[in-house]
């Protein structure tokens, strides 16, 4: 049993979650639009290369990690969730990807070696984590990136519009996505812990509309292609971008 109530709860949600509804629901066109923009932007962002070792924090069913993987040297993905990890591992043979390895555990369970990784990243994962273990996973980033490595994360922020006209116009929906534990970030909040690490970064926002377009009409591929380009106009704009959806965390070790 594990020893720390909060984990083993988002263990079982995490299980349940991607032994059932995650499979279906990835698998639409919307939710692997917004995925493949995923991949491309982490690259992009963190200057991702062919030599590059990459590790996913939280990799779920490794839906992002498939696409990256073709990209870099290697790529390590870990997650909590026996089934994800199971799904991951079985997808990747299946996809016939020599580079990748998952992982079944958290971060601070695993004997990887100062330095070892280019690139780090967390796709929805920090904002499930209560203050004191995010500090803790946050400063073993630190230890395990490359000096000049690059850590990457998108989180839902704490003054999201879309987060309450879902909860108002969408509570059961809203629900399905949410675990116990998790709660909303701020983005000042997130770039003093990120400070406290060692690691200089930016944190800035990553989408208004297309992610909870994606969530909530998941076979429109049109549509969420439409509202990821009106994104890139409205994160841009000073006041509106206070409401953006998700906050996108840049950093580097010093």
């Amino acid at each position: 049993m594990d020893p720390d109530p909060a984990r083993a709860r988002e263990r079982a949600y995490h299980d349940a979650l991607y032994g059932g509804f995650a499979q279906q629901h990835f698998a639409k066109p919307a939710v692997r639009a917004l995925r493949a923009h995923m991949a491309g932007r982490i690259l992009s962002l963190t200057a991702g290369n062919p030599h590059a070792r990459a590790l996913s924090l939280g990799c779920g069913i490794g839906d992002t990690e498939l696409l990256i993987a073709p990209r870099v040297g290697q790529l390590v993905g870990i997650d909590i969730s026996p089934a994800a990890i199971r799904q991951a591992r079985e997808d990747a043979a299946r996809a016939d990807l020599h580079n990748t390895s998952f992982l079944e555990g958290s971060l601070e369970e695993m004997p990887f070696e100062p330095c070892s990784f280019d690139l780090i990243y967390a796709i929805f994962l920090l904002h499930h984590l209560p203050g004191e273990a995010l500090q803790i996973t946050l400063g073993h980033v630190h230890r395990l990136l490359a000096p000049g490595g690059r850590f990457y994360s998108i989180d839902p922020s704490r003054w999201r519009l879309s987060g309450a006209v879902g909860r108002v116009l969408f509570p059961k929906l809203m629900r399905s996505y949410q675990s116990p534990d998790e709660r909303e970030l701020d983005r000042k909040q997130l770039e003093r812990r990120l400070g406290a690490a060692g690691l200089a970064c930016h944190v800035g926002f990553y989408d208004f509309v297309s992610s909870p377009l994606a969530g909530l009409l998941p076979s429109w591929r049109a549509g969420y292609q439409v509202a990821r380009a009106a994104d890139e106009l409205l994160i841009r704009l000073p006041l509106v971008k206070r409401l953006g959806s998700n906050l996108e965390a840049i950093a580097r070790r010093q």
